[in-house]
């Protein structure tokens, strides 16, 4: 029932688990629709795909393309994984 923030700082206490982690905890164990994993590598590579970008966007240009996303972001994710495979 804690916002995803909280969620994500108690989980981040413990050693070994990182914003990644706790992200893809939130998205996938917990089901929370606005997740946006910034850390992971295959997201990245997808979304550049997707919007045609010349590079790989670093972690503030990421941020940014997943505003447009809220507050499915989490959905945009999975499918963006999807075709990351």
């Amino acid at each position: 029932a804690l916002p995803d923030a909280e969620v994500r700082e108690r989980l981040m206490r413990l050693k070994g688990i990182g914003m990644w982690t706790a992200d893809i905890y939130l998205l996938m164990a917990l089901g929370r629709p606005d997740v946006w994993p910034v850390g992971d590598l295959a997201l990245v590579i997808a979304a550049q795909r997707v919007k045609g970008l010349d590079g790989r966007p670093d972690a503030e240009a990421f941020r940014k393309l997943g505003e447009a996303w809220r507050p499915w972001r989490a959905y945009a994710a999975m499918h963006l994984w999807a075709l990351a495979v």
